[in-house]
């Protein structure tokens, strides 16, 4: 139930969202080597959409979560028809980077692909399972229902997602080493920022005066 609205922050917190699964997409495109760790370019910011999800739906419930969720992946979609249709375009006989241009964002397509179909089964895994969660623990630890949502969310995302992207493309051991290190260090990340999201659901509670609780809620993905 809704206690009280006071400033709004939701458009932040759905901008941003919105541009972390952008260059999260985008940055995907590489596969980047750390010592004996190979990872996508995405993971750098992609452990922070599900953070944005956790705060979203402990905050604002899951009809709100969900429109979010769908903000981004229309955002996502645009994006990679923008691509698609800038490549199709003849080049400058002078700029001399078209194959530059195909070989780097030609693979966007099938990355976002991937990544629409991971992030729509992951995040709105992890946002039902956090709503749940709340009623159930009647609000109380948000810790464990914030890394529990996470743990399973993730792990849907990660699976779908390494898959669609690379499967054929890449060898196979070198997926299970991807998809491994993308699962391990997103819970990690997940683990290690706790305490700011916290601090961030708090912040935004008092200053919204909202704590909703989906006691009510249609949690159909595409809602009435």
């Amino acid at each position: 139930m809704f206690i009280k609205q006071k400033n709004s922050y939701i458009d932040i917190i759905t901008t941003t969202f919105a541009v972390v699964l952008l260059l999260s997409n985008i940055a995907s495109t590489k596969i980047a080597a750390l010592g004996s760790m190979s990872f996508d370019g995405g993971l750098i910011l992609f452990p922070l959409a599900y953070i944005f999800g956790d705060i979203l739906t402990e905050v604002y419930g899951y009809a709100q979560a969900r429109r979010v969720i769908w903000i981004g992946f229309s955002m996502n979609l645009l994006m990679v028809l923008t691509f698609w249709l800038v490549g199709l375009l003849p080049a400058d006989p002078t700029w001399g980077l078209q194959d530059s241009y195909i070989n780097i964002l030609s693979v966007v397509p099938r990355i976002v692909f991937a990544s629409l179909m991971a992030y729509l089964v992951g995040e709105f895994s992890n946002s039902y399972i956090l709503a749940k969660l709340k009623v159930k623990t009647h609000g109380k630890k948000f810790w464990f229902r914030a890394i529990g949502s996470t743990v399973i969310g993730e792990g849907l995302d990660t699976v779908i997602f390494t898959l669609v992207a690379f499967l054929g493309i890449l060898p196979g051991s070198l997926l299970l080493v991807i998809g491994l290190t993308n699962y391990v260090v997103k819970v990690l990340v997940e683990m290690l920022l706790l305490p700011v999201t916290y601090k961030i659901v708090h912040f935004l509670k008092k200053k919204e005066g909202i704590d909703y609780y989906d006691t009510d809620t249609d949690f159909s993905p595409i809602g009435k």
